[in-house]
């Protein structure tokens, strides 16, 4: 599939906002660019320790590194007191030098395929040289009361009513309002019905999209 190539990923920090697929995308890049450099995962809100990857929570920067040294991939985050990882204790930029690429999910989305954000969201750090919002798919075509986080302020910034259904069109005029991103995937589009409305969504923007299914390893460039 070539996450990097269909994303643009450059060296350095890449956020992940949005809804519908986060944390997939999140390990699905640090799997794929762990092969032949070194990556950190981590978050800016609120994720659970990787199963898969070692984590250090309080670790140093010396321990850091060492943990690099044996492994090209790894997690770096603060415990919280429900066992979820949160920021980093150490700054990213003493982070970016220890490591080729970092990916830090940069948003929370209570598992919807959409989201309006508040005033103190996404938490993006300023050392971010890309940021990749992910939208699901499924989505679209239902009422944005089941389809979003935080509903509310979704229909409210678009002047509409909470019932109202989801359109690309309608979509697309919230991301250009929030004006958050860099690059835009569509997740979840399982379907050719799903992928011609991910084509719609693109046609709106003015940002590289691509689409697909990252469970499934297939993703394409639409724009």
């Amino acid at each position: 599939m070539q996450l990097r190539r269909m994303l643009g990923i450059q060296p350095g920090l890449t956020a992940i906002i949005g809804g519908g697929g986060k944390t997939t995308l999140l390990y699905a890049l640090a799997r794929e660019l762990s092969q032949t450099a070194r990556v950190i995962v981590c978050t800016t809100t609120h994720i659970l320790p990787p199963k898969h990857l070692p984590c250090l929570t309080e670790g140093t920067e010396t321990e850091v590194r060492a943990a690099l040294e044996k492994t090209n991939c790894v997690c770096v985050g603060t415990r919280t007191q429900d066992g979820k990882f949160t920021a980093p204790g150490i700054s990213f930029e003493a982070l970016l030098p220890m490591a080729d690429y970092i990916f830090a999910e940069a948003d929370g989305s209570k598992r919807l395929p959409l989201k309006a954000h508040a005033a103190h969201e996404p938490v993006i750090p300023p050392e971010a040289n890309q940021t990749i919002l992910v939208l699901g798919a499924s989505g679209f075509g239902k009422p944005i009361s089941a389809a979003a986080h935080r509903p509310a302020l979704y229909a409210e910034k678009l002047g509409v009513c909470e019932d109202t259904i989801v359109t690309p069109g309608l979509a697309a005029r919230l991301l250009q309002m929030e004006a958050l991103h860099t690059r835009v995937l569509v997740n979840q589009a399982e379907t050719e019905h799903e992928m011609a409305l991910a084509r719609k969504l693109a046609e709106y923007l003015h940002c590289p999209v691509a689409a697909g299914e990252l469970l499934k390893e297939k993703i394409i460039c639409l724009c």
